[in-house]
């Protein structure tokens, strides 16, 4: 696989359509992030890593718990991957552009670690755009 992240967002993006209540995928230190910040968003119920069992699969397992409105709407309407491996895209921390006029959120991997678009600008850092969520 040469792009585990986008993978993450297309079985996110799948299971929300498809209505399912959670969606497993293989763990990365990466990932765990991407998933703590969208449990922080308010995106998703939360998340689970679950270890790898004698037998069974050789790596480590990430669980997302899917949320859904009060009438089953989605909470996760569109999720996109910005900056990809043919092409890297940056902001610095007074470019870092607004998702949906603020009312999505965009994901920055920076020097402090991995955070929102709104504290990157608050923490005056800059970094790659991995991708948006509304």
């Amino acid at each position: 696989m040469t792009d585990p992240i986008a993978d993450m967002l297309a079985r996110i993006r799948n299971a929300t359509i498809a209505r399912h209540t959670r969606v497993d995928m293989p763990s990365s230190r990466l990932k765990v992030e991407i998933a703590r910040i969208l449990e922080s968003e308010g995106y998703i119920q939360g998340f689970k890593v679950l270890e790898a069992q004698a037998g069974e699969r050789p790596q480590a397992h990430l669980r997302l718990l899917l949320k859904y409105g009060p009438r089953g709407e989605r909470i996760i309407i569109g999720i996109e991957r910005v900056s990809r491996p043919g092409r890297r895209v940056y902001f610095g921390s007074d470019q870092v552009p607004e998702v949906l006029a603020g009312l999505g959120t965009s994901i920055l991997t920076t020097s402090r670690g991995l955070m929102t678009g709104r504290e990157a600008v608050k923490a005056g850092v800059g970094g790659e755009v991995l991708c948006n969520v509304w």
